[in-house]
């Protein structure tokens, strides 16, 4: 898992250079969790990455064996304009997140909503994110066969609105509304997309 980890940051600094913060997390039954903050200035963003969920692969919470090698890896991404919220003290809801296959058989797939219960920073009009697909910010980590290479996914937060939303109509309409408002999805104190038809 070790070497697994090193290639994962690897590719995470090869995107975003050297990282300016981290923090570590270990839940109990679970490997512990890093979460990288990495500044981008030329863009104003802070881009939050786990580091430590792609170690084991996800596997169905039913099945009885699971293949320790074989099965989806992933890593979690966070994109906010920086200094607008005290978006640091989303650590822990990050590596909450990203043990969540650990602790609870969660498997993460792009079109997945998470929930926290709580706003992701202090202030926060979100408690929830949508699982966005891999491949736009950092490549997928090709691993030795049989292992699935490591995708680094996107997350959007919403808010509990566009999440009860989402329920409804599906993750790619939430996606358009958003694309149709121009909804700064790295903004974090913005409001939620107008829903009314």
């Amino acid at each position: 898992m070790g070497d697994i980890l090193t290639l994962t940051e690897a590719r995470l600094r090869s995107a975003f250079g050297e990282p300016d913060a981290r923090a570590a997390v270990t839940f109990l039954g679970a490997e512990r969790i890093e979460v990288l903050r990495f500044s981008d200035e030329s863009l104003g963003l802070w881009r939050y990455a786990t580091l430590g969920m792609s170690g084991r692969p996800m596997t169905d919470p039913t099945d009885p064996f699971p293949d320790p090698v074989r099965g989806p890896r992933a890593e979690l991404l966070l994109s906010v304009r920086a200094g607008l919220a005290e978006t640091d003290k989303v650590l822990r809801p990050l590596a909450v997140l990203a043990a969540s296959p650990q602790v609870e058989g969660v498997v993460v797939a792009p079109g997945n909503s998470l929930d926290v219960g709580e706003p992701l920073w202090p202030g926060a009009p979100f408690t929830s994110v949508l699982v966005a697909e891999a491949g736009g910010l950092v490549e997928d980590l090709e691993l030795d066969p049989p292992h699935d290479p490591v995708r680094f996914l996107p997350l959007l937060p919403m808010t509990p609105a566009e999440s009860a939303w989402k329920r409804v109509r599906g993750a790619a309409a939430l996606q358009e509304r958003w694309l149709t408002h121009g909804t700064d999805l790295r903004d974090p104190l913005r409001a939620a997309v107008p829903l009314a038809d």
